[in-house]
């Protein structure tokens, strides 16, 4: 457990580069359609160089042409409908604000546990049980709603405006997406393969959806800039490859108990002080007023009870 939750922190250290390199995207005038795309289209040949030198790639495509739906259905949730409303979501807030509203995700895998299974074995015989949403740990995690709400208050003055609720409702979207894509592909996948093999396979699954965002944003908003291409590939490989597979490696090593699965998604909370701090620092974004700040301290507390509760 003490692994998965090292891997899971620094997984958010990495993550934390997706928030801030995506709204210095946004105020230089890039297109979110490029951001979101950009990223996974640069993953795609990584990954796959990783996988033949690792000789592990033919095993993953048998089983995509296998069960062609559920690998596109699910990676493009947990791929596609998270990334791409995240850059939507950074035209409308700065970086931090983002992040922090983005651990909404933490409190959607605990809602989504009863959609899953666990494996039991009594006097040699296999049963299914259907997880229970972990109450304690719904209990914290209104702490962190409440850091969210006031991060959200300080920033809107009018919480109707339009642009504000479009933000909102796609990081909501994106925090649902996420969990919901991850667990279920490890259902898919059924300790088949590894991490490096799920993250390819999602990666390549996902593309049909890459290719229809690009297209749109080439027809939309031209090619991208040359900065924004440079962002991109940088995002890719500090966010898509190495945080990605840090993380999905920490929910591997727990995917047998729904409860410690829902505390290495409580990590992620690292990633609003990291991006906060690398915000503030690297580009000088708008620092939160107190209220921000303690709706940060909330939302990173409810990270730490989390960890520290028991089941």
């Amino acid at each position: 457990m003490i692994k998965s939750l090292i891997l899971g922190i620094l997984a958010s250290f990495f993550f934390a580069f997706t928030f801030v390199l995506n709204q210095q995207m946004n105020i230089s005038g890039g297109s979110w359609l490029w951001s979101s795309s950009l990223r996974y289209i640069f993953m795609l040949p990584i990954l796959f160089i990783i996988m033949i030198i690792r000789n592990e790639l033919f095993d993953v495509l048998n089983d995509i042409i296998k069960n062609p739906i559920q690998w596109i259905t699910w990676s493009t949730i947990g791929f596609g409908l998270f990334y791409a409303p995240l850059c939507f979501a950074s035209e409308y807030g700065t970086s931090w604000l983002v992040a922090g509203t983005w651990q909404i995700t933490i409190v959607a895998g605990a809602f989504m546990s009863p959609l899953f299974f666990k494996t039991i074995e009594i006097k040699n015989r296999i049963y299914k049980i259907r997880n229970k949403i972990p109450k304690k740990f719904l209990v914290i995690s209104s702490i962190i709603l409440l850091g969210i709400y006031l991060m959200q208050s300080e920033e809107a003055s009018d919480i109707f405006d339009l642009k504000i609720l479009l933000g909102i409702i796609s990081v909501i979207l994106a925090a649902f997406s996420y969990p919901l894509g991850n667990r279920k592909m490890i259902e898919v996948c059924d300790n088949r393969f590894n991490t490096f093999q799920r993250v390819f396979g999602m990666t390549l699954c996902s593309m049909p959806f890459w290719i229809i965002i690009s297209i749109y944003g080439c027809v939309s908003f031209g090619l991208p800039s040359k900065g924004q291409v440079v962002q991109s590939f940088i995002v890719a490989i500090f966010s898509g490859i190495i945080a990605t597979i840090l993380f999905f490696k920490a929910t591997d090593i727990v995917s047998y108990d729904t409860y410690k699965l829902s505390i290495v998604e409580s990590t992620q909370s690292g990633e609003v002080i990291f991006t906060l701090l690398g915000g503030i620092t690297i580009f000088h974004d708008k620092a939160p007023t107190m209220i921000g700040l303690i709706g940060v301290i909330l939302v990173v507390s409810g990270m730490i009870l989390n960890c520290l509760i028991e089941k």
